[in-house]
């Protein structure tokens, strides 16, 4: 009977999703029809126009109305008239004129309105007022879909709260080198946890597909990025190169595209990296062959930040390779005009494919009617526009619940946590009342950096969170900047980590967050050494070497870059009065933790350097088992007092400074090779002789944009150690073969927004032409010129524009007695 009974519940199920799919059918035909009816009508102008999406800092509502454009973005910098500080309203009024001056039929057009895409990557984070989740890495910790589908559906809410339509996300990357600067993008390096995940985040953004309010009212057009394999590029460079067989890296970095196309998902955007040398912006086996015809993906394919002009023979304002190739819509922020007249003047003669056009138009258009955008109304007046959604108290508390399932605890000696909730502790660090650097990047900006704690409209910091949950419970919590006292702590909480940064301005050449003088580190020893237990907890958007932090903290608590709602983090580490559980620890590592700071790859539990496995976590239900000593050693070389001044020796770096190479694709390339190029090909070195076989470097400049060689480290150097920089000289041995016809510029960098730059253009007209020669440049001009000279990392960059080729053997500050003058710098 019972099987009876199911054969016809199994024959009914089958009857409904039969007529289910032939409804989804038959909307799909009208959709395409509307589309093709559309297509019939506009001009080529028209078409062209729709296939362009700008950057609403270089693009007003009348361009719109002129050129037709497709779409509108808002960058990690921009935003309306009052730029990272403009009021919600203000979105909307843009969103208003926008909408009203695409659909502007008075010019005899048809009036397709644009639609606006925004990196609402962790929440709607360019907007004070928006709830602000967790970034990626620290969700991929707690494991826990039904909660993520949650996230995606407050994130759409927010979106829409402020008349936009389209965001660009879930980031779908499957991080394998830790190293790059987008790793704490990525759910995990376990494709299982991106697949699982990337299902849900679509459907929680976009609705169900079938339903009616799918990708409409309080939903939006979901993105899935960046495809395919930006995550497994050569030394983590963002940008860079993934190198293997192609169905190895699918089988990788493929694993979340088959779910969210399932779920629906209407946009995929093209990775600005490299596939065994072939730019993903012009590859046309993956972006048709494998992502349309195997994955079976129907909605279109935007390109990244003017990631077309990283194809070969391409500009930002001339490629139809990349439409060719399977991009439908060009992200042209600040060069869509230029693209536009080239675009309409290839189609006019024939280097443009019409068909391909139309059918990169068409998918546009299904997309647009299909989110009902075609006839939403102005963005002021649909009922999704409610500011009251900006941080609702609903949605707040489901980024805590994240908060709270995202902390990973590595060490808990003597059960330390939680703590006592009528105990007194001090609370100090970097991280302890700072809303910028728990957030991370992409947050109010593109670094999320500059950020001050009043510029957010919601949330609160970790020290306010941990504030509130001691004094409702009869304790105490003090905030010291320096970690200074009055009242002894019965526990000291430091809150430290890595500040924010976002892409390849966060990639790194190794994973050391600080050496045995780090002042984290003293902070936390000088707690110990006063008898002051300790509990670290780390702000992180990777795994770093932390050994030596790991080994003086009684407790260690990942936090990773836990967004507006510090509060989550207090939850979890603050018991009740006598000292009880209230929240347990949820989170588990959804990457692998090194045991020291080289950066090699271990996505392995059996490969060398694992500290801790992919999956580790404790919590306080389990048993602890008691924490060894680990090795300080961090397998990288540490400055320390040892830098005697010497840069570059017989043409490569001097340990331990790193050879980069950069152009506007990526100014941090590491050149760990003796022949290397950057990635937009500005610049490119080799092998030469000097006095013995390849014992220095041909550094060869195109000619094609700015470009610039350089030797960096990640950790500043004192220059003034070296003795009296009075009488200091940055000494070069270089030979000029192809002197340049613009400025050659000489830079010593201490960190973002600090340096100097001279133009020794006058220097380099003095060097006789293919001939060895010793150049002396007085520190000191530097000095005078802005530079920290007891903080430098940057300890020389040349940068060029014209085509130029120099041979560079040695590069050393050395003490030269009297120094030159400096070099003439031009009016």
């Amino acid at each position: 009977m019972k099987i009876a009974i199911s054969a016809c519940i199994f024959a009914g199920l089958l009857a409904i999703s039969a007529c289910s799919q032939s409804d989804k059918a038959v909307s799909e035909l009208n959709i395409n029809s509307q589309a093709i009816d559309l297509l019939s009508r506009m001009t080529l102008e028209e078409k062209i126009g729709q296939i362009i999406q700008a950057d609403i800092s270089a693009v007003t509502p009348e361009d719109l109305k002129t050129y037709n454009l497709g779409s509108v973005l808002n960058g990690g910098n921009s935003a309306p008239g009052g730029g990272k500080t403009a009021a919600p309203e203000e979105w909307v009024a843009l969103a208003d004129a926008f909408w009203t001056a695409s659909t502007d039929t008075s010019d005899g057009g048809i009036g397709i309105p644009a639609i606006w895409g925004t990196d609402a990557v962790h929440g709607h984070n360019n907007l004070q007022n928006a709830t602000m989740f967790p970034h990626n890495i620290g969700l991929g910790a707690m494991d826990n879909p039904e909660l993520m589908e949650k996230i995606g559906e407050i994130t759409a809410r927010e979106i829409r709260a402020t008349g936009l339509d389209w965001t660009f996300a879930p980031t779908l990357a499957v991080a394998q080198d830790d190293r790059w600067g987008r790793a704490y993008e990525s759910y995990s390096e376990n494709p299982a946890i991106v697949a699982a995940y990337a299902a849900v985040v679509v459907e929680g953004l976009q609705g169900t597909v079938g339903a009616e309010d799918f990708l409409k009212n309080e939903n939006v057009v979901a993105t899935a990025k960046h495809f395919v394999a930006d995550g497994g590029t050569e030394l983590g460079i963002d940008k860079g190169d993934t190198v293997g067989a192609i169905d190895e890296i699918l089988a990788t970095h493929g694993a979340g595209y088959q779910p969210a196309i399932d779920k629906g998902v209407q946009v995929v955007m093209a990775s600005f990296s490299s596939i065994n040398g072939d730019k993903m912006h012009g590859h046309e086996y993956l972006l048709n062959d494998v992502l349309r015809d195997q994955l079976g993906f129907e909605g279109f394919v935007v390109g990244d930040w003017n990631g077309h002009a990283e194809v070969p023979g391409c500009t930002k304002t001339d490629c139809p390779e990349s439409l060719h190739a399977g991009v439908d819509m060009y992200m042209a922020p600040d060069s869509w005009k230029g693209l536009y007249h080239s675009l309409l003047a290839q189609a006019k003669n024939g280097d443009l494919d019409k068909d391909r056009l139309d059918e990169a138009v068409t998918r546009i258009l299904e997309v647009k009617i299909r989110s009902g955008l075609m006839d939403a109304g102005l963005p002021s007046k649909r009922a999704s526009t409610n500011l009251d959604n900006l941080g609702a108290d609903a949605h707040t508390a489901i980024a805590q619940q994240a908060v709270q399932e995202s902390l990973v605890l590595l060490k808990n000696q003597d059960g330390m946590l939680p703590i006592n909730a009528s105990s007194h502790v001090l609370v100090t660090g970097s991280g302890a009342d700072s809303m910028q650097q728990q957030t991370g990047g992409w947050t109010l900006n593109w670094q999320g950096t500059g950020n001050s704690n009043d510029e957010f409209g919601t949330g609160e910091t970790i020290f306010a969170g941990i504030q509130s949950a001691m004094t409702e419970q009869g304790g105490s919590a003090v905030h010291s900047v320096d970690g200074s006292f009055d009242q002894k702590p019965d526990v000291a909480i430091v809150v430290y980590g890595e500040q924010p940064y976002a892409e390849y301005r966060g990639d790194r050449s190794d994973l050391v967050f600080e050496f045995a003088n780090g002042e984290n580190l003293n902070l936390i020893k000088s707690f110990k050494d006063q008898g002051i237990p300790v509990v670290s907890v780390f702000l992180t958007g990777r795994p770093l070497w932390v050994n030596p932090h790991l080994n003086a903290s009684d407790a260690f608590v990942v936090a990773w870059l836990p967004g507006t709602e510090g509060g989550g983090v207090a939850d979890v580490i603050v018991g009740d009065k006598d000292g009880a559980v209230r929240s347990d620890f949820k989170g588990r590592l959804s990457f692998t933790w090194p045991s020291d700071g080289t950066g090699v790859r271990i996505n392995s539990a059996d490969a060398p350097g694992v500290l801790y496995p992919f999956g580790y976590g404790l919590d306080y239900a389990g048993e602890t088992a008691m924490f060894e000593t680990l090795s300080e050693d961090a397998g990288v070389a540490s400055l320390g007092e040892d830098f005697g001044g010497k840069i570059i020796v017989r043409g490569d770096a001097a340990n331990p400074f790193g050879f980069y190479l950069g152009d506007s694709s990526n100014l941090n390339v590491p050149a760990t090779a003796l022949s290397a190029a950057s990635l937009g090909g500005g610049i490119a070195i080799s092998g030469t002789d000097y006095k013995a076989q390849e014992d220095s470097r041909i550094i060869h400049w195109s000619g094609n944009g700015e470009a610039s060689a350089s030797i960096k480290t990640l950790r500043p150097v004192d220059l003034s150690q070296l003795g009296d920089l009075d009488q200091m000289s940055l000494n070069l041995l270089w030979r000029m073969d192809s002197p340049p016809t613009s400025p050659m510029i000489a830079t010593m960098g201490c960190g973002d927004g600090c340096g100097a730059s001279l133009d020794i253009s006058d220097i380099i007209s003095s060097l006789p032409e293919g001939e060895w020669a010793n150049t002396a440049i007085p520190v000191r001009c530097f000095a005078n010129a802005g530079l920290d000279t007891e903080n430098v990392n940057t300890v020389l960059q040349l940068t060029n524009e014209s085509a130029a080729i120099v041979a560079l053997h040695s590069a050393e500050i050395i003490n030269t007695g009297t120094p030159a003058s400096c070099p003439v710098q031009a009016n």
